[in-house]
């Protein structure tokens, strides 16, 4: 597990930014109840991972908040 600031990478912000709209988009237009609020605990071991990840890390844009 990660503790602290997590190394930045432009490649990655870059991809977030403009791919994930569209296919997001698509998966919510054919797949019922994609992108609803509490469908995490469908995996339990990721969704315990990632809250701790995200409660133990920073990014850049949290330096400026």
């Amino acid at each position: 597990m990660k503790y602290g600031m997590r190394k930045p990478s432009w490649k990655k912000s870059l991809s977030a930014r403009t791919s994930g709209r569209m296919k997001r988009s698509i998966k919510r237009a054919l797949i019922p109840g994609y992108g609803t609020r509490g469908r995490g605990w469908l995996n339990p071991k990721k969704k315990l991972y990632n809250k701790a990840y995200h409660k133990t890390t920073f990014g850049v844009s949290d330096l400026f908040k």
